[in-house]
């Protein structure tokens, strides 16, 4: 029999007492080793804290219901009074539960890169799939069948030949789609500064800017050739061509022309070769299609004419007839000098640059090897006026597009020069420091014009800003590279430069290199034409 504990309720209160003053007594007298001060010290007071617990007495109700529950409670003789009820829960049956489902296929991670040429040949694959499916014995043999037969496979041959060239065509224009979007995927971040960036720092240059190199166009073929020509397209402004060519006698050979637009850098639109270095390339600003050495008026019977000038001196007149060209010799250029004792025997001065006029179109300018510019008109055969412009040949002359008095001219002897038609010497000429290889102006400002020379830099001036040095000279191309082209483009601030290895790059102007000069205040800004002349007579007046 196990001794059963006494309850406080049998005992006496004064016993009840003693126990808890002996307890107390016992917990007052407990000491610690306090590591911290090395020494034992009395253990303080402790708050009482209540814990709910799990043990029932055997004894009680509760106790008695679960001992009932367990066949192993009631058997086994256990030394305690005492109970946990966490051990007496029930004990659930173990279940079985099944399920089904559809088995999902296998899934497998893939990825690739697709170049233009793996595209370009898959769908050569395809084509030729399509085309040697054709059944060409049935067809001539259903050919061979009489005289109706012959005329309804005939017809038959037709149609499936022109279906045939029209799935090409689509399929062609399906792969330029696509070789675009992977083009625009590639050269995304190009894309985002061309159409967004501004650069902030021209807030801390004062009136100096910079050029934000975008896309490079280069075609492996023609890494001998050297850029001859640019050209933007009028109509469809994201498109330029480039002519390729030499104008020295020692490497003459063929030449190319290429046709490049910034939705595809990789590979131009469209390429012809000819058999002679392109010296010169326009547009027809009406009819994009046509491309020549430099577009005029049409004649009275509506035929496109275009002029040239060449290394024999002459300058001929060429009109667009309906199955040949015809020439016309409008006029000759006069000879350098003359051999002594030989009147006969003249050396004939070559005609490296030709520009016509934008106001009057029968008045043109004409530069030459020998550093003269000649100044002509249609209607005349003899030159209006000559001046001498440079000590060595002429690489540019182009008339002002706004101002009809100014053109510009650039030449090997380093210089630029801004010319007014009725004086005999230039307005402006700037020292460049090298070779000047080339010059244009911008199409939204008559006092902005740029420039590249031998030794690969690009020059930008606007002289309502400063009349005396460049706001920007920036190299685009390493030291053994000379740039030979450069062209503006007639919408975006863009301006595309070339080199002598056929390569082109596509430069972004900054905001300092493309303001407005500072409006009164009071005045509202004001753009046009007309104030673009005034602009530039403002500058002759105060240069007079």
């Amino acid at each position: 029999m196990s001794k059963q504990p006494q309850n406080e309720s049998n005992l006496s209160e004064k016993t009840v007492v003693l126990r808890r003053a002996r307890l107390n007594a016992a917990t007052s007298s407990l000491m610690r080793f306090s590591f911290k001060e090395c020494c034992f010290k009395p253990v303080a007071d402790e708050p009482d804290i209540e814990i709910e617990g799990s043990l029932v007495h055997k004894d009680s109700e509760e106790g008695q219901i679960l001992c009932a529950e367990k066949e192993v409670g009631r058997k086994s003789k256990t030394l305690f009074s005492c109970i946990t009820t966490a051990t007496q829960t029930t004990i659930n049956p173990p279940r079985e539960v099944a399920c089904q489902t559809e088995s999902q296929p296998l899934l497998v991670n893939y990825s690739a890169t697709a170049n233009q040429w793996e595209i370009y040949d898959f769908y050569q694959e395809e084509l030729q799939k399509r085309t040697s499916s054709t059944k060409k014995d049935e067809k001539e043999n259903e050919i061979a069948e009489g005289a109706e037969g012959v005329h309804g496979n005939l017809s038959l041959l037709r149609d499936f030949t022109d279906k045939s060239d029209h799935d090409l065509a689509m399929l062609s224009t399906a792969a330029k789609l696509l070789e675009y979007a992977v083009n625009e995927n590639i050269n995304g971040d190009i894309i985002a500064d061309f159409k967004h960036f501004e650069d902030e720092a021209d807030e801390f240059r004062g009136d100096k800017g910079t050029l934000l190199p975008l896309w490079e166009f280069q075609y492996n073929k023609v890494k001998s050739l050297p850029v001859s020509a640019l050209c933007w397209n009028k109509k469809y402004n994201d498109l330029f061509a480039v002519g390729l060519g030499s104008h020295k006698f020692t490497e003459l050979e063929c030449g190319m022309l290429l046709f490049y637009t910034w939705r595809n850098n990789n590979h131009p639109e469209f390429l012809f070769n000819t058999d002679s270095g392109v010296m010169c390339v326009d547009i027809h600003e009406q009819k994009s299609h046509l491309v020549a050495v430099k577009w005029w008026e049409d004649d009275l019977y509506g035929n496109h004419t275009f002029f040239s000038v060449s290394a024999d001196g002459r300058v001929v007149s060429w009109t667009l007839g309906k199955y040949e060209l015809f020439s016309t010799n409008i006029i000759k250029l006069p000879p350098m000098d003359k051999v002594p004792d030989d009147l006969n025997n003249v050396i004939v001065t070559a005609g490296l640059t030709l520009d016509f006029h934008k106001q009057k179109p029968y008045h043109f300018l004409v530069g030459t090897e020998a550093g003269k510019i000649h100044k002509g008109s249609t209607h005349y055969t003899r030159f209006i006026k000559t001046y001498e412009a440079h000590f060595r040949m002429v690489s540019c002359v182009r008339w002002n597009p706004f101002n009809p008095k100014v053109f510009i001219t650039c030449g090997m002897d380093w210089r630029v020069n801004i010319w007014d038609e009725t004086t005999d010497s230039p307005v402006f000429t700037f020292d460049l420091k090298s070779s000047v290889m080339d010059v244009a102006w911008a199409p939204y400002s008559s006092t902005v014009f740029a420039a590249v020379t031998a030794d690969g830099k690009v020059h930008v001036f606007d002289l309502s800003i400063n009349r005396f040095e460049a706001l920007c000279q920036q190299r685009v191309v390493s030291t053994k590279r000379h740039l030979t082209c450069i062209e503006f483009n007639p919408v975006h601030p863009i301006i595309i430069v070339g080199n002598d290895r056929g390569l082109v790059i596509s430069l972004k102007l900054s905001p300092n290199l493309r303001k407005n000069p500072k409006e009164e205040k009071g005045k509202e800004p004001s753009t046009g034409a007309e104030v673009e002349i005034a602009k530039m007579e403002k500058l002759l007046i105060l240069m007079r």
